[in-house]
């Protein structure tokens, strides 16, 4: 294949050779692509062109390229269904045991029995274990491809136990040692073993210092460790300190992607991953968020109603309440997506609750300070009345204030009871915001009425 053609135009004669059932000529073009392109291959084709490839590839073929689909591709159960049972169960035997998880686990309950029931007992029994795992779980995620050596034995006999074990290995740069009782109880790495001689002991060149995680352990947990440590994996054991299985750095990149999308997600109070979805769906999906803000919406009006009189008496008075309220909004947003951050790294640990509180009304207080003096001088030089000006300036600074607070105070607060802060969205702070503003604003101004009136 002309290594200068476009990935479109190798998937254009790829199609034709596949059309035209050329399967020598298929293969060995085929192989040329990356293993990524090959997989972008794969979903371009059309279900009588993916059925025809299954007669062009192994189950092991087939399995390297389903390994770098994302899990998350709401067509796996259809790809599996179109093939034949058990073409399907070999490729699926064929795959890390991690991303074969997360491909059953889209499944029905009888489409994954049936796949597991062609498999061999030992292989289905590992599987089946990962799949009792609570989701989001370092055990969810971890795969049990991995190469682990005893403590006592000698580097040749690794060396050649790794040889062996490597080509079915998700990783080998580090190899975990356990004891007799399969105990964790140090690692080396693949360096060490090569420039240490054969008859030394393992144990005398292991570090014995492991830096690992435990089965329950939250995968954002596991992705943080990773990116601190700057390591390629990382070792999951039970809450005795069996070894169990590895996560590796490309499921974390996954995780992390997946976290991004969730935060993402929670603060714009949509998914975000709707996007091939149809209208029908997409609406489906955003209303719920939508009638609940709605009816938080309609506390703000009954609010603004409640304050009638006052709007009628000084109607210069509703020329600025979308300015407060969408001021205040602003910045509830902006700590909101702050403070969520803040908890998806770690960064509160250690802190005390009521420490964080009083930064975020020290930050409020500050930006309110200078909102609000700027809109008082403002309001004051534009309409000549400099305690028309200061109405709408100190309401905007205990606006912003209350806003910012409440932006940290709720994900938190949610936090600490085990919801997912992310899911007090931007839309939700926004809205709460705009009644809290509402109400402030008219209470200023109601104090100082006679002195702005003309």
């Amino acid at each position: 294949m002309n290594e200068e053609l476009t990935l479109e135009e190798k998937e254009h004669e790829l199609k034709a050779l596949l059309q035209k059932e050329n399967l020598k000529d298929f293969r060995e073009e085929f192989f040329q692509l990356h293993i990524y392109e090959q997989s972008q291959f794969y979903l371009s084709l059309e279900k009588g062109e993916r059925q025809e490839l299954y007669n062009f590839l192994s189950p092991k073929e087939l399995a390297d390229l389903f390994d770098v689909i994302e899990e998350d591709d709401t067509n796996i159960p259809e790809y599996l269904e179109e093939m034949r049972p058990a073409y399907a169960s070999q490729m699926l035997l064929e795959m890390y045991t991690d991303n074969v998880v997360d491909l059953l686990s889209q499944l029905e309950p009888d489409q994954m029995a049936k796949y597991l029931s062609l498999m061999d007992a030992q292989s289905a029994k590992e599987i089946k274990e990962i799949l009792h795992y609570e989701d989001e779980t370092a055990g969810a995620i971890m795969t049990t491809e991995y190469v682990a050596i005893n403590a006592e034995q000698t580097i040749g006999i690794a060396l050649s136990e790794l040889k062996e074990a490597a080509p079915s290995a998700e990783t080998i740069y580090y190899l975990y040692v356990v004891d007799e009782f399969n105990e964790l109880v140090g690692v080396i790495s693949l360096r060490d073993l090569i420039i240490h001689d054969d008859t030394d002991i393992i144990k005398d060149h292991m570090s014995e210092r492991v830096i690992s995680v435990k089965v329950g352990d939250q995968q954002a947990q596991v992705a943080k460790t990773i990116r601190d440590y700057n390591f390629l994996a990382l070792p999951v054991t039970d809450y005795d300190n069996h070894l169990l299985g590895i996560i590796t750095v490309d499921d974390v990149i996954d995780v992390i992607d997946e976290e991004a999308t969730s935060d993402y997600s929670g603060l714009a109070g949509v998914d975000v991953e709707e996007v091939a979805e149809n209208p029908w769906k997409q609406a489906l999906k955003r209303l719920p968020w939508l009638i609940t803000l709605l009816f938080l919406g309609m506390s703000t009006a009954t609010l603004i109603s409640h304050y009638e009189d006052l709007v009628s008496e000084a109607s210069i008075l509703a020329v600025f309440i979308s300015l407060i309220t969408g001021t205040a909004g602003n910045a509830g947003t902006q700590s909101l997506a702050v403070a969520v951050r803040r908890l998806a790294i770690g960064e509160n640990e250690g802190k005390t609750f009521f420490g964080l509180i009083l930064k975020e009304i020290i930050t409020g207080l500050i930006t309110g300070v200078i909102t609000g003096l700027t809109v008082f001088l403002l309001v004051g030089i534009w309409q000549g009345n400099f305690f028309l000006g200061l109405v709408v300036g100190l309401a905007m600074l205990f606006a912003i204030t209350v806003a910012n607070v409440a932006g940290s105070f709720i994900p938190m607060i949610m936090e600490r009871f085990g919801f997912d802060p992310a899911v007090a969205s931007g839309p939700f702070i926004t809205t709460l915001s705009d009644l809290t503003s509402v109400l402030i604003y008219f209470n200023i101004a109601s104090l100082f009425m006679s002195h702005f009136l003309p």
